[in-house]
């Protein structure tokens, strides 16, 4: 009787590192999935950044104001349009209700709906 307790209790022991395994996988994908949305956050904030310099050296800190600026401004707006469209064809969102999120290759019709108010 002895040994069958004690044969129990060693597939007992077994069934409970079989599922300290499957937690440890989870745990595994979950950090990995993690790490991999870390990387593409700080290349798209190295990239924001880098962009964001271009423009603070493109537009002089002077308060002047310049009819040919305020008319490449007004152009801007194109290249905001196509900026936001760019994203999104990358597959982020750039809705309200969701921006800057990954959209895992799902097409999203605020952004959709936001992107065609903009034509």
């Amino acid at each position: 009787m002895k040994e069958k307790n004690f044969l129990d209790t060693v597939m007992d022991f077994e069934q409970q590192l079989e599922s300290i395994q499957e937690q440890f996988r989870e745990l595994k994908a979950v950090v990995a999935h993690t790490m991999e949305e870390h990387h593409a956050l700080q290349l798209e904030n190295h990239h924001l950044r880098a962009r964001l310099d271009e423009l603070h050296q493109a537009v002089p800190e002077t308060a002047a104001v310049d009819p040919i600026k305020l008319k490449k401004a007004a152009m801007d707006i194109g290249e905001g349009y196509d900026n936001l469209a760019r994203l999104y064809h990358e597959g982020y969102h750039v809705c309200h209700v969701h921006f800057g999120s990954s959209r895992k290759g799902d097409d999203c019709l605020f952004c959709l709906s936001f992107l065609n108010k903009q034509n």
